[in-house]
This record gives structure tokens, sequence and C-alpha cells, in this order.
């Protein structure tokens, strides 16, 4: 996929300054907060992560350098805003996988969307408890856990069709106020070997 407005590709052979960037924790959620809630300072982004005002303002130039921030419209004079500069970053996977820092790279980026899902789950539970979330989200959220069997071609043909449909339905629910922030992961990641049996979850509807 070529990079556009939206989404930029990165090319491990040429991009590997650019890759490594991204390696720090720090800078993958700056960057992550900059996507999800917009422009924001060094400041407003050091309260969000617990972190110093001088540590992200150094990560945020850095990732400026690498051009996935840029400065943003400024509210005031007084201290620089930033911005996402594309909402979606990835790389080929198996040019990834052909070295052994790309495929470092590629390891922890999957590691830390676990635990960013981990994170939403957390909070999606207390936005239910807390009653910040109304019943009419109780059935279409969930968590799927799947396993067919599927070819390399339809695995990458059914990545293609989710994207093209979430693609449709962000457009179409881009200004609707009943709408929510949606966390999404996803993962087809084909298997050699069966995982080991496990005890089976209660069946909640969420395809598991």
């Amino acid at each position: 996929m070529d990079s556009d407005s939206t989404h930029r590709v990165l090319d491990p052979g040429r991009d590997v300054a650019a890759l490594k960037a991204l390696t720090h924790p720090l800078r993958l959620k700056l960057l992550g907060l900059l996507r999800v809630h917009g422009p924001a300072t060094a400041s407003e982004l050091a309260v969000s992560t617990g972190e110093s005002s001088a540590s992200t303002s150094y990560h945020l130039r850095v990732l400026a350098r690498y051009a996935f921030v840029a400065e943003a419209e400024h509210r005031d004079g007084r201290e620089r805003r930033w911005k996402s500069v594309h909402s979606v970053t990835s790389a080929d996977n198996a040019a990834m996988l052909a070295t052994p820092a790309g495929r470092a790279m590629l390891v922890m980026g999957r590691r830390r969307q676990i635990e960013h899902l981990q994170q939403a789950m957390e909070q999606h539970e207390a936005d239910i408890d807390e009653g910040r979330l109304g019943e009419e989200w109780h059935d279409p959220s969930g968590i799927d856990d799947l396993m067919p069997r599927l070819t390399p071609e339809s695995l990458r043909e059914l990545r293609d069709a989710f994207a093209a449909k979430l693609t449709e339905l962000t457009a179409r629910d881009e200004h609707d106020p009943t709408a929510r922030r949606v966390v999404l992961v996803t993962a087809g990641l084909p298997l050699a070997t069966d995982l080991p049996a496990t005890p089976a979850a209660p069946d909640t509807g969420d395809g598991g």
C-alpha cells in the first residue's frame, strides 16, 4: 500500500532511523494521544502521560524530525502545539521480518498494541460500571476469539475487506453525535502448530 494523506507506509530498508524512532514507548504513547485527542502542547501531554514537559518536548521533537508529528495552529504565542501528520503508520511485514532489527521493531509494536487493548478493556469496563456507556453499547461491543482455517490469500482478502468497511463506516458516522471512540485491535496470526487446549470461556456472545 502506498502512503497517502492519512496513512504513512514506511520502508524498512530506507526508513530505518524513522522506524527506530518509534521503538521508544513514550514516543508511541505521545503519537497515539495526538491521533486520538488531536493537537496538544508538550505540557498537556506531560499531564496525560505523567512525564515531565521537558521529556515530552524532547520526544515530540524527535517525532517531528521523522515527520510523524508537525506543529499545529497555536492558540496563543506562548507554547507550540503539535499534531499527528498521519492517522496510521505501517510497514511491510515481510520486509520487517527480513532483518533482526526489523523483526524486533515489529514484535515491539505488536506487544504495545496488546498493552493498548488491555488498557482499553479496563477503561471500557470502568465506563460501563460507572454509567458512562448506555445499554445500546452493550450488545455490539466485545472481543472475538476465532481460529478459522484460511489460505494466505483469504487472510489478505479478509483484512482488506475489513479495512474497506471500516473506512466506509467511519466516514458515515463522522458527524453523528451518538458516535463514540471505539478501540479496534485486529489480529491475523497464522499458526504452524495449534495452541494448547485452554478451558472454554463462558459463552458471552462475543464469538469466543
